[in-house]
C-alpha cells in the first residue's frame, strides 16, 4: 500500500491527538467537543472522516486549490512584465498608484507586493533599521512653521545638467506651498520660492532652516552691531527680519526630518516625471515642477489640527521687489559715481538734490539681476544687467547703451550735379605777392 504523506497544523495535530484518545474510549464525544471547542456534531464528523482517511481526513479541503478570489494570471503576467521594464525603480505603493492611473489595473498594494515578490522582484528602497527619537507634534495650524531646505541631486538624471530643488513644506498639514529649481543651492532661490508663498497664500510665522550661511552670517559683528546688540544678518536673514518671519536654525538634520523625508519622496516620484517629460534643461524642470506639486499636494495633504490658516497677508505698503533682493552699502565718490563689481556707475542729478556726492546710498541688486540705488527712501538711479547675465550676488554688468540712432539724410536738391568751382588766382598787387621786405616798408610808410 503506497503511503500519503501529510501536513499538519498545529490546529490539525491537537485534534488528531484527541480523535486518538476518543479512539481508544478515553475520552468521551463531550469531553472531545469540549477541549477542541467544537460541538458534539463536528466531533463526530472529524471522528467519521479520520476513521475512513485516517489523518488525511483532518486537512481541509481547500488546501492547495487557487482561490476562486486569486488575482487572474493574465493580470499578474501583466503587472510583472511593467515591473520587470517600465516601472522597475518603483516601490511598491507609487507603482499601484501608476496602474490603476495610466493602465486601469486596480489591485491593492499588498496585492502588488505580493506579486512583485513572488516574481523575485525586491523592493528599490533599501530600509535602514530605525532609531529612537523623540517625537516633535506637528503645528496645530498651517502656515504657523514652514520647514525648507535645498537637495542637490542628479534630478535629470544626465539628460541635463546637476540641479538644486529649494522647497519649502509646511509642518501642519504637509503641503509644499513652494518649490524651484536652481543650479546650485543660493539665497536667491529660497527667496524666489518665499516669493511665490507671499503672494499665494500669505506670510508664515515660522521658518525653520539649517545653519546654512545663506540663513544664518558666519562673520563678526562690526562696532556698531555690539553698540546696538544686534548680531550680523545674512541676506536671506534681513529680508525674513523685514517681513516679521521668525527663523529657527536646525542643529540636525532629523530636527527638520519632515522636509528630508520630502526630499525622498521627490527623488522617487519627481524624478519619474523629469523622465516622462523628457525634461533636459533647468526651465523645462521648472515647467514640470509647476504642474507636478498640485497633484503632489492633492495626494499627500493632510488636515491640520485646527481649521484656519496662520499666514498672515502681505503689507499693503511693501513691494516685495524691495524685500526680496540683496542691499548694499556704497559711498558716493566726488563725481557722483560709484564702485560695484568693479564697474563705474554714474548717477545722474536729482530734483531734491543736484550732488550726491560723500553721501551713503543703498545698492539693491534685485532677482532678476537689475540694480537700483536709493537714497533716504527714494529711488535715485536704476541701471539694467546685461541679457545674458544670470543673477550672481554682488557681480553686475551692466547692459550697453542703445546705440545712437543715425540722422536722417537731406534729400537732394538738385536733380544734376554741381559745377566744379573755378580756382580763383589773386591780383597782381594783392598783398599776398608781396614779398616781406616790401610788406614791412609798407607798414613804416
Amino acid at each position: 500500500m503506497d503511503e500519503k504523506r501529510v501536513t499538519l497544523t498545529h490546529k490539525e495535530l491537537k485534534r488528531l491527538k484527541v480523535l486518538q484518545e476518543m479512539e481508544a474510549g478515553r475520552m468521551t464525544a463531550s469531553e472531545a467537543a469540549e477541549a477542541l471547542e467544537l460541538s458534539v456534531r463536528q466531533v463526530r464528523r472529524l471522528k467519521k472522516a479520520y476513521c475512513e482517511e485516517e489523518a488525511a481526513g483532518l486537512v481541509h479541503g481547500n488546501r492547495g486549490r487557487a482561490s476562486t478570489r486569486r488575482t487572474p494570471e493574465t493580470i499578474r503576467k501583466r503587472v510583472v512584465e511593467l515591473a520587470n521594464k517600465e516601472y522597475q525603480d518603483y516601490n511598491d505603493q507609487h507603482f499601484t498608484e501608476e496602474l490603476e492611473e495610466r493602465h486601469g489595473i486596480v489591485l491593492s498594494r499588498s496585492t502588488v507586493r505580493r506579486i512583485r515578490r513572488g516574481a523575485g522582484q525586491g523592493s528599490p528602497r533599501k530600509r535602514r533599521a530605525p532609531k529612537h527619537r523623540q517625537r516633535r507634534e506637528r503645528r496645530a495650524m498651517e502656515g504657523m512653521l514652514l520647514q525648507t531646505d535645498g537637495s542637490d541631486h542628479d534630478w535629470l538624471e544626465g539628460r541635463g545638467p546637476r540641479l538644486t530643488l529649494i522647497a519649502y513644506i509646511d509642518d501642519a498639514t504637509g503641503e509644499v506651498p513652494g518649490a524651484v529649481f536652481r543650479q546650485e543651492e543660493d539665497a536667491a532661490g529660497y527667496m524666489l520660492a518665499l516669493w511665490e508663498i507671499s503672494q499665494t497664500q500669505g506670510l508664515p510665522l515660522e521658518v525653520y532652516a539649517d545653519r546654512h550661511s545663506i540663513f544664518g552670517s558666519p562673520k563678526e559683528p562690526t562696532l556698531e552691531e555690539q553698540l546696538a546688540g544686534q548680531q550680523p544678518r545674512s541676506q536671506f536673514g534681513r529680508a525674513l527680519d523685514e517681513l516679521h518671519i521668525r527663523l529657527i536654525p536646525a542643529y540636525s538634520a532629523p530636527a527638520k526630518g519632515r522636509v528630508e523625508r520630502l526630499f525622498q519622496t521627490f527623488q522617487d516620484r519627481l524624478v519619474k516625471e523629469l523622465r516622462r517629460a523628457n525634461a533636459c534643461t533647468l526651465e523645462e524642470a521648472n515647467h514640470v515642477l509647476e504642474s507636478f506639486l498640485p497633484r503632489f499636494n492633492a495626494r499627500f495633504k493632510k488636515e491640520a489640527a485646527q481649521p484656519g490658516s496662520a499666514y498672515r497677508p502681505w503689507p499693503a505698503d511693501l513691494r516685495p521687489d524691495d524685500v526680496f533682493c540683496f542691499k548694499f552699502t556704497r559711498v558716493v565718490a566726488n563725481d557722483n559715481t560709484i564702485s560695484f563689481s568693479g564697474h563705474k556707475l554714474q548717477i545722474p542729478p536729482g530734483p531734491n538734490r543736484r550732488s550726491y556726492a560723500r553721501a551713503r546710498v543703498e545698492v539693491r541688486q534685485h532677482l532678476d539681476a537689475s540694480l537700483s540705488l536709493h537714497y533716504q527712501g527714494q529711488t535715485i538711479a536704476t541701471f539694467e544687467a546685461a541679457n545674458s547675465e544670470p543673477l550672481r550676488v554682488g557681480k553686475f554688468t551692466p547692459a550697453a547703451p542703445p546705440a545712437p540712432a543715425t540722422p536722417p539724410q537731406p534729400p537732394a536738391l538738385l536733380a544734376t550735379p554741381p559745377r566744379p568751382r573755378t580756382p580763383v588766382k589773386p591780383a597782381p598787387d594783392h598783398p599776398w605777392r608781396r614779398s616781406y621786405k616790401q610788406g614791412l616798408r609798407y607798414v613804416d610808410e
